[in-house]
């Protein structure tokens, strides 16, 4: 299941990143954030206009806001 698709406040683990979806600087700065294989991750929130941008991503102790076609280059698997 691709992160766009994870119900909110459900723990999941990432099991993989499609980084050629992104731009190199973008996919520098989600690794930077610990955005990256093996991580612990939920979704805190989901915007609330058209598409639900941006989606609000708890790693850590950290909330990181990622646009839908970020979140749909990650896989993640519920815990």
């Amino acid at each position: 299941m691709t992160l766009d698709l994870l119900p909110q406040g459900v723990r999941a683990r990432i099991t993989g990143v499609d980084w050629s979806r992104l731009v190199p600087e973008e996919a520098q700065r989600l690794q930077a954030l610990g955005v990256d294989e093996g991580a612990t991750v939920s979704v805190a929130h989901r915007g609330v206009f058209s598409g639900k941008d941006p989606i609000a991503l708890s790693i850590g102790r950290m909330t990181v806001a990622l646009r839908r076609a970020h979140a749909q280059a990650i896989e993640v698997q519920w815990l």
